[in-house]
């Protein structure tokens, strides 16, 4: 399976609080933190949560 990279490019301030779970979950607590996480369906739902506050590249 591939690797995909995700980085968090906008602040988590003022966001629901499952935004903000989701966002610990994947790794990603500041802006600029990048993770590198496996493709799977798990993974795809989480993105799906909070796609307006991150960058994807799949590897």
């Amino acid at each position: 399976m591939a690797d995909i990279t995700i980085k968090l490019t906008r602040s988590l301030s003022g966001r629901l609080a499952k935004q903000i779970a989701t966002a610990h979950a994947l790794g990603l607590k500041k802006i600029g933190d990048v993770t590198v996480q496996p493709d799977n369906a798990a993974t795809k739902g989480k993105i799906a949560k909070i796609s307006h506050l991150i960058e994807v590249t799949e590897k």
